[in-house]
C-alpha cells in the first residue's frame, strides 16, 4: 500500500515563518513536522510514499531525498497549481492506477500515530470500503467539514456550519483511505465556491452512487496546526513523548531535571538549570547560567549566552540569544539575532488573552501566555522590548532600546528616538 502526503501549499496563516519555507516544514520537537509522518507511515509499515510538493518544493525535496535515510521510498509529484485538496490528490492517478492499490491520504500538517494507520488498514481490509475518514470530535465544529454518521457509515460532510447547525461534533481529520474509485469521483468534482475541487465534495459523489464511505473516529490527540501559537502545542506534544538522549558534553555543575536531547557537537555550559522536555541540537553553545525551561526547542548552530532564560518556544537554526536576554512562549526563526538585554513580554498587563495577526487581522490565540513570531534574520538592539502577539517579518531590524507594541513589516528598520521611527532597508 502507497501513501501520500499533501505539502503543497505555503500555510499563508503561519507567514511570515513561511516566506522561507513550507509550514510542514517548520521544526517541532528538533526535527520538521512532515518527518513524524513520514516515520508515522513507516513504523505502521508503509515504506512507499509519494509527497505532493509545490511552494518551496525545494526545501521538502533537499531534506528528504529518495526517503534511504529514514527507511522508507519517497518519490514527488509537484502540483503546479493549488487548486484543492481533490486536485492535488488527483495529481497521483496514473501511480496509483498502476497498481490497482488502495492508498492513504494524510494532511502533511497534523499529528499522525502509526498506530492510528494500522487501525484504517485493519477496518479497510474487514469492511471492503470504497472510502474510509479519519474522524475526530471536537468543541466547536462550526470552522471545519463535519460529517454525518449512520453507524459508522458516512451520510454526508457539511463544511463549516452555522454555530448550532452541525449535524454532529465529529469532524474530518485530514486523514483517509481510498480505493482506485476515488479518482472516478475525483474527475466529477466541480470547483466549490472558494474555486478549489474539494475531496470532500469527491466523497459527497461516492456517498451519492451508493459506495461504501466509513468513518473511523480516533481518540488520539488531533490540532488543526495552521496558526503560530499551534505550532507551540505541536512542539510541546511532541517534546513531552521525547527520551533523554545526551550526545553532547555538559560541563561540571549543570541542573537538569526532566528528559533533555542534547545533539552532537553540543556543549552546555556550567551553572544552567534545564527543565526538562527541552531538545537542544546539533553545534550548539548554551549558557554559562542559562536557564532552559520546559518545552524549549532549540535548533541547530545555536548560540544561548550568559544569564539568558528560555520559556516553551522555538528557536530556529543559526540563531542567537545573547546575554541577559529573556524570550517566552515565542517562536524566533532562522540566523535571527537576539542583542543582550532582549525583552520578550508574553503575558498581557490585563491577563486578557493574546492577540496575534493572522492574515492581516488580530485573533485572539486564546493563550493567556504567548509571546512573539519573528521570521528569518530578524535582528533586536541592546535592551529592546517586544509587547506580547507581535510579529516581526523577515530580514527587520530593531534599534537599541525600543519598545515594539505593534507588527513590523518585513526588511524594515526600526530606529529608537523620542518616539519610533520605521524605515525600508537600503
Amino acid at each position: 500500500m502507497r501513501a501520500v502526503i499533501l505539502t503543497a501549499g505555503e500555510g499563508t496563516r503561519m507567514r511570515p515563518l513561511t516566506l522561507t519555507r513550507p509550514k510542514t516544514m517548520l521544526p517541532v520537537g528538533g526535527k520538521p513536522l512532515l518527518e513524524y509522518n513520514i516515520r508515522a507511515l513507516r513504523d505502521a509499515g508503509i515504506k512507499d510514499i509519494t509527497l505532493i510538493v509545490g511552494y518551496q518544493k525545494e526545501a521538502v525535496m533537499d531534506h528528504f531525498l529518495d526517503g534511504h535515510n529514514l527507511g522508507v521510498n519517497i518519490n514527488y509529484v509537484t502540483q503546479e497549481e493549488r487548486l484543492g485538496t481533490a486536485h492535488a490528490i488527483g495529481q497521483v492517478a496514473d501511480l496509483a492506477l498502476e497498481t490497482n492499490d488502495a492508498i492513504i491520504v494524510t494532511n502533511g500538517d497534523i499529528i499522525l500515530g502509526n498506530q492510528l494507520i494500522k487501525s484504517l488498514i485493519d477496518k479497510y481490509n474487514k469492511s471492503q470500503a470504497q472510502s474510509i475518514l479519519v474522524l475526530t470530535e471536537v468543541d466547536d465544529p462550526s470552522s471545519f467539514g463535519v460529517v454525518e454518521l449512520e453507524g459508522d457509515c458516512i451520510k454526508d460532510v457539511v463544511e463549516k456550519p452555522a454555530p448550532g447547525e452541525a449535524p454532529s461534533n465529529l469532524i474530518n481529520a485530514g486523514i483517509y483511505l481510498f480505493d482506485p474509485s476515488i479518482f472516478q469521483a475525483i474527475a466529477q468534482t466541480d470547483k466549490s465556491e472558494r474555486g478549489e475541487y474539494e475531496i470532500t465534495d469527491s466523497l459527497k459523489i461516492q456517498i451519492k452512487e451508493g459506495k461504501k464511505v466509513l468513518g473511523l473516529v480516533s481518540q488520539d490527540k488531533w490540532i488543526d496546526v495552521g496558526r503560530p501559537w499551534e505550532f507551540l502545542e505541536l512542539n510541546e506534544h511532541y517534546l513531552e513523548a521525547s527520551h533523554e538522549q545526551i550526545e553532547g558534553e555538559i560541563e561540571e555543575g549543570v541542573t537538569i531535571h526532566g528528559p533533555v536531547v542534547l545533539k552532537k557537537g553540543s556543549i552546555i555550559r556550567s551553572g544552567t538549570y534545564i527543565m526538562g522536555p527541552v531538545y537542544i541540537g546539533e553545534n550548539c553553545d548554551i549558557g554559562p547560567n542559562t536557564f532552559l525551561r520546559k518545552h524549549t526547542s532549540i535548533g541547530n548552530d545555536v548560540n544561548v549566552g550568559n544569564a539568558v532564560e528560555i520559556k516553551n518556544s522555538i528557536i530556529m537554526d543559526g540563531t542567537n540569544v545573547n546575554h541577559l536576554s529573556y524570550v517566552g512562549d515565542s517562536i524566533i526563526g532562522a540566523n535571527c539575532n537576539i542583542a543582550a538585554g532582549t525583552n520578550i513580554a508574553n503575558l498581557r498587563f490585563d491577563d486578557g488573552g493574546v492577540k496575534v495577526t493572522v492574515k492581516g487581522k488580530r485573533v485572539d490565540s486564546g493563550r493567556r501566555k504567548m509571546g512573539v513570531i519573528f521570521a528569518d534574520g530578524v535582528k533586536t538592539g541592546i535592551n529592546s522590548s517586544f509587547n506580547p502577539g507581535v510579529t516581526i517579518g523577515l530580514n527587520s531590524s530593531v534599534g537599541s532600546g525600543a519598545i515594539i507594541y505593534r507588527d513590523i513589516p518585513d526588511n524594515k528598520i526600526v530606529i529608537h528616538h523620542q518616539k519610533q521611527e520605521i524605515k525600508d532597508k537600503k
